[in-house]
């Protein structure tokens, strides 16, 4: 039995914790935890809990889509040719992902009938990447556990293992690591992104340091832990780094944190609530140290890692390190396709289609999930790449869909961001995007008791809000944000403070979209001119 629970949805009611408590449990306020491969003889449990579940967020052996056409197969009349491709046609899905796998059994459900051929580089089918740094890395999930229900039976060609190494656009092919070359008619590019290694490829090697992104480096980490490890060392503290530190003092270790900013997750929710997960840090027990990095990893004579040096002139002993710093893009297999790829990922339009070097959208080639950068009209159209769950599934979705239809019948990727995270005991939740952000306020709840909702603003528009174990009013302000509310928001709301006062959101400037790639322009006449793309070098 394989069960997901669909947590961009989930708003901590504990309907399944009650049901079936030998599957779900509630860590602090809402933090659920879940067992993703519960023994059958619980299935009775977990489907009871399944029905009573308020929003419908957890799925058993199937998966629904958060898109839905009226019929269960498009409708919408289509010409000869696009109907010899739907019972005909070959489509390629680059990646074995969350994406990949959504956008085939849409693909499916839609009424595609022809070839669907899927290429993974890695042996295992689409497998749940967030219980990778809580319910694995505790040892309570096997990591070979987390693979993913599947959307319904589907027909696919699986080629596990073989990573693409080249796109032809004018020739239609895709080229493997094996030398094959797959043809297509239209293709799906979800490579996604991976760890960010430790720069220093020597330090790199030691035993005792890894990265967290693959179930593979889950399953790694894992036994390490369960072999012993006395002290941890986590380089960064974004979510990854958030959320391992938080497993690690849970099994009683010893952690220290360096974050290189002021605070953990100002990335993402910038200082004022970085602040706050601070302070939960340091409850819990971390040693955090920010606006510090790691300038040396230091291991003795037989290459075991025994600690770090650090910029201010301290040191760290441990016998296990974590690098989390951030995600690279899977794109370099696109290098010389003639697409817009870079290390901002593979630009694309509102329906998920390529976007060439030279800025022309495409008519075969789709991009969806981590590695798509896609512009956003409820953000002035600023383009974006977004390592959500929720938006790998909901653009793979926006992707099958666009593949199968004609310009009039296309659907725009408008959803939301919304991400998660489980850490020390407290459920962070947010919808929309904060780095734009101007201004926050705390709309509802206590800062004191870490139960609240913060809401972002920018010059006078709602653009996001966080919520600190208060799921369920995510809803509410997603709608606002739709609505391009004013900010800071004016409503009578449980634990609304008599007075909102909104303050610097003191959000980092993102890196430039162009960072590390420029390009030249040639030609003089608008039949010659075009782009070349210049990379820079480290």
């Amino acid at each position: 039995m394989r069960v997901v629970v669909d947590l961009t949805r989930c708003q901590g009611y504990g309907q399944c914790v009650f049901l079936a408590p030998d599957v779900f449990t509630m860590h602090g306020q809402e933090a659920l935890m879940y067992d993703t491969d519960p023994d059958d003889a619980q299935r009775e449990h977990v489907l009871r809990a399944a029905a009573a579940c308020p929003v419908q967020a957890l799925h058993v052996d199937r998966m629904a889509t958060q898109h839905r056409t009226v019929e269960p197969e498009l409708r919408h009349p289509t010409s000869d040719v696009d109907g010899e491709f739907k019972r005909n046609g070959h489509i390629v899905i680059v990646g074995a992902s969350l994406a990949g796998g959504r956008a085939a059994g849409v693909l499916r459900r839609d009424g595609f009938k022809g070839k669907v051929t899927l290429i993974g580089d890695e042996k295992h089918q689409p497998y749940d990447r967030p219980p990778l740094s809580k319910q694995v890395l505790t040892g309570w999930v096997d990591a070979e556990h987390t693979m993913l229900p599947h959307l319904r039976e589907i027909e696919v060609e699986w080629l596990a293992g073989t990573p693409a190494t080249a796109l032809d656009i004018g020739a239609k092919q895709v080229t493997l690591a094996d030398g094959r070359q797959i043809g297509f008619d239209k293709v799906l590019i979800a490579t996604g992104a991976r760890a960010r290694p430790w720069p220093k490829e020597a330090e790199a090697a030691l035993d005792g340091v890894y990265v967290l992104r693959t179930l593979d480096e889950a399953d790694r980490m894992r036994r390490r832990l369960a072999a012993g490890v006395n002290r941890v060392l986590i380089i960064g503290a974004g979510f990854t780094g958030s959320e391992v530190a938080s497993v690690c003092r849970g099994l009683g270790l010893e952690v220290t944190v360096v974050e290189a900013g002021p605070a953990p997750l100002v990335g993402a929710l910038g200082k004022v609530i970085g602040d706050i997960a601070a302070g939960m840090q340091r409850d819990a027990g971390v040693d955090l140290r920010c606006g510090v990095t790691v300038t040396e990893l230091v291991g003795d004579e037989q290459g075991r890692l025994t600690g770090a040096r650090l910029s201010d002139g301290g040191t760290v002993e441990a016998d296990m390190a974590v690098v989390a710093l951030g995600a690279v893009r899977n794109v370099e297999w696109l290098e010389g396709s003639g697409l817009a790829a870079g290390p901002w990922g593979v630009a694309t339009d509102a329906g998920c289609r390529a976007v060439d070097i030279n800025g022309l959208v495409t008519d075969d080639i789709f991009v969806a999930g981590d590695v798509a950068r896609f512009p956003h009209p409820v953000y002035h159209y600023q383009f974006m790449s977004l390592e959500h769950w929720g938006n790998a599934v909901a653009q793979a979705e926006i992707a099958a869909h666009n593949m199968l239809s004609d310009q009039a019948h296309r659907w725009p990727h408008l959803s939301l961001p919304v991400f998660w995270s489980n850490q020390f005991d407290t459920n962070i939740k947010s919808v929309g995007v904060t780095s734009i952000a101007d201004e926050v306020v705390i709309a509802q709840g206590s800062v004191e008791e870490r139960r609240f909702v913060a809401v972002y603003g920018y010059k006078g528009r709602i653009t996001a809000a966080v919520t600190f174990d208060q799921a369920m009013w995510l809803d509410f302000y997603r709608d606002l944000i739709e609505r391009a509310a004013p900010f800071p928001p004016d409503y009578r709301m449980v634990g609304r403070p008599d007075e909102m006062r909104p303050v610097p959101a003191e959000v980092p400037q993102r890196m430039a979209p162009a960072a590390g790639a420029t390009v030249v322009v040639t030609g003089h006449d608008p039949a010659e001119r075009r782009v070349s793309l210049v990379r820079q070098q480290p």
